[in-house]
């Protein structure tokens, strides 16, 4: 497995943590308690970083990289999907033309309410 635990340093992130929930029905999931994790490219938050969405605060407790392989359907209901499958197609829908490759690193980024 190459997920990366808590212990081991980290690179330096890639974006903020503003970007990291976005899409209107992603944050609705979040506020719902549906969605607890997000996966990205590149990585958008610290471990103990505080993330606002509609006046709400979240704060983020885990971050690691992972391989789109690795996924699971207990994964993919931490993302407010019911399997592997509907996240794929979802995230597959949001990026047109991206490939969904096995080998391919996303960082996750765990969260809950405050």
């Amino acid at each position: 497995m190459t997920t990366h635990h808590e212990n081991q340093a980290l690179p330096p992130k890639t974006c903020t943590i503003e970007r990291l929930v976005t899409l209107p029905e992603d944050v609705a999931k979040v506020i719902a308690g549906q969605k607890t994790a997000t996966r990205r490219n590149g990585r958008y938050a610290d471990v103990g970083e505080i993330m606002t969405l509609e006046g709400k605060q979240f704060v983020v407790e885990r971050v690691y990289a992972q391989t789109l392989g690795e996924l699971t359907d207990e994964h993919a209901q931490q993302e407010g999907f019911e399997n592997v499958e509907a996240y794929k197609q979802s995230i597959l829908s949001i990026h047109p033309g991206m490939p969904w490759l096995p080998h391919m690193r996303v960082w996750v980024h765990e969260f809950r309410a405050v």
